[in-house]
């Protein structure tokens, strides 16, 4: 290395150490890759569950008897969301946590304590408003409404970590309007975007920042 390219090699590694301070770098395509197959799966047991046609609305329909809630309806969802929930997060952990240790960073950071502050906080709030939709027997409109908050944690969050984020946010919060508009096919817009979204998210964010 010649004398002239010192400085900015060392520069380059200053950049690289205050992005590490203010952002949560670590994330890994493949933890988005993995969650997608885990949501396509969770709504293809949603369907078998149900025993209809992928374009049939009866899907909210079925959680309505006289209408009252039909519990047992309700509860297979929410342990077929939350085994989904479960599995996403644990690959994303595992994934992160190796991406993190390959390039020699740590892994809990100011900077990750505000990434997840920020997603938690709209997570917290979307997950209290479909509680009271499901108490109100408004079920059609809990899907999209996952997709509407999930995206704006997303986007709230984005300016933590990598740009790639925000449009992701974006592409969640389109879906989940359109589910709003089109309550017919709510699940599979749901599948479209926890699903084929964060698959196609997950091969992009591998390819680029950790082939």
């Amino acid at each position: 290395m010649t004398q002239e390219q010192e400085p900015l090699k060392t520069l380059t590694e200053i950049k690289s150490l205050m992005e590490q301070s203010s952002r949560f770098l670590s994330l890994s395509g493949l933890s988005g890759i993995f969650a997608g197959i885990f949501a396509l799966a969770g709504a293809l047991v949603a369907y078998f569950y149900m025993g209809i046609g992928l374009s049939n609305n009866r899907y909210y329909d079925l959680a309505i008897v006289d209408a009252r809630l039909n519990i047992d309806f309700v509860l297979f969802f929410l342990a077929d969301a939350l085994i989904v929930l479960g599995l996403a997060l644990s690959v994303g952990f595992y994934f992160t946590y190796r991406n993190a240790r390959r390039k020699g960073w740590a892994v809990w950071t100011p900077a990750t304590r505000r990434f997840m502050w920020q997603v938690f906080i709209p997570l917290i709030v979307g997950g209290l408003f479909c509680i009271l939709l499901v108490y109100n027997h408004v079920i059609y409109l809990v899907a999209p409404a996952t997709l509407i908050f999930y995206g704006l944690a997303l986007l709230n969050a984005s300016k933590f970590t990598l740009k790639d984020v925000r449009y992701l946010g974006i592409s969640e919060v389109i879906l989940g309007l359109a589910g709003c508009l089109w309550v017919g096919y709510g699940l599979i817009i749901w599948a479209a975007g926890f699903g084929v979204l964060h698959i196609i998210y997950g091969i992009v964010m591998y390819y680029r920042y950790e082939r």
